[in-house]
């Protein structure tokens, strides 16, 4: 279970998330902000389990699936189609299953409600948490490409601005879709449901693996998920150097959508 963390903070009207004003005497608000993510990072890095899930399980996956013949993927040249699906799985990961787990405690623990009464804000304490996950998106990005480069994968590097798209808005889609899921649900059933969730898109959700290496209707069903959308994108942007339209579009719709009903849903304690 992820641990209350400190962090400073505000005043904040009842409900919504709307931005806070000034706060007389409080550190400036980017400061706060910053404070706050740079909390939710250490408390990811502390957290061996959110460890595992982030970081251990992608790397484990990425080394099998190319350094073995476990599972036939139709092609000779593994790493390719592997290693920007341990990406986008990776994003997945730290933005979707973690940050859920880690703000589904912090609700029921009531750390959500205290912190949001503090000069930080509703507003600054999303945010913190938004910018502390992609930080470590970040990090793992680092890590899991050098480990794929020194594997042997040679990415098309025209295509890292189109990868750097796809990434920032996976982020964003399942950021969102991370604090739905803990606002709305127990603490234990977000923790049941966000594995769940992990295990069903990591298997039938195209993020590791192409959709058409996948059965029938699921196949063009994966492309309409997060998950599809934005391993799709991902090994477009690497193998060829373009930017996928219809991936971008899917991203950005369930961004809308997810932080819509975030910001309508979302409960407090």
């Amino acid at each position: 279970m992820p641990a209350p963390h400190p962090g400073p903070a505000a005043t904040a009207d009842a409900e919504g998330l709307a931005l806070d004003g000034p706060h007389a005497g409080a550190a400036p608000w980017p400061r706060r902000v910053g404070a706050q993510a740079l909390a939710e990072m250490r408390t990811v890095l502390r957290n061996g389990e959110q460890l595992v899930i982030t970081l251990v399980l992608p790397t484990l996956l990425l080394v099998v699936l190319t350094r073995t013949d476990l599972v036939d993927l139709g092609t000779d040249d593994r790493l390719s189609l592997v290693a920007p699906g341990v990406l986008a799985l990776a994003v997945m990961s730290s933005a979707f299953t973690s940050q859920a787990i880690a703000t589904g405690f912090d609700r029921r623990n009531g750390v959500l409600r205290l912190l949001a009464t503090t000069p930080l804000g509703r507003s600054g304490l999303v945010l913190g948490k938004v910018v502390g996950i992609s930080a470590i998106a970040a990090l793992q990005m680092v890590v899991l490409a050098g480990i794929a480069v020194a594997l042997g994968w040679r990415p098309e590097l025209a295509g890292l601005p189109a990868a750097l798209v796809m990434l920032v808005l996976g982020t964003a889609a399942f950021s969102s879709l991370a604090l739905l899921l803990a606002g709305v649900l127990r603490a234990e059933a977000v923790l049941a449901v966000a594995n769940l969730v992990w295990v069903l898109l990591l298997a039938g959700g195209a993020v590791l693996l192409p959709a058409e290496v996948l059965p029938g209707p699921l196949g063009d069903l994966a492309g309409l998920l997060p998950s599809g959308a934005l391993g799709e994108g991902l090994r477009s942007a690497f193998a060829d150097g373009v930017l996928r339209p219809g991936s971008v579009l899917v991203l950005a719709v369930w961004t809308l959508v997810a932080g819509s009903a975030t910001a309508r849903f979302f409960r407090w304690s």
